[in-house]
């Protein structure tokens, strides 16, 4: 028997995590854009900045979880 409500299920974290991730990318380059005096011109550079600092720090937190459980490859080496 196929269990269709679980494959529902999957999909909708993931939606809500990409909606959050986009907004915490947004607010981050605005917090750029203030911080430079709102001078305009450096949009697209505000947006790849913080999508760099918000996914270097989900790929750090990953890495954290991973060593806390015990998967973490450096541990071995």
């Amino acid at each position: 028997m196929r269990h269709k409500a679980a494959s529902v299920s999957t999909a909708k974290p993931d939606e809500g995590s990409l909606e959050l991730t986009e907004e915490l990318i947004r607010v981050r380059a605005y917090q750029f854009y203030r911080e430079r005096g709102c001078e305009d011109g450096h949009d697209f550079d505000d947006w790849l900045q913080a999508e760099a600092e918000i996914f270097g720090k989900k790929l750090a937190a990953s890495a954290e979880a991973d060593d806390r459980k015990g998967g973490s490859r450096a541990a071995g080496a």
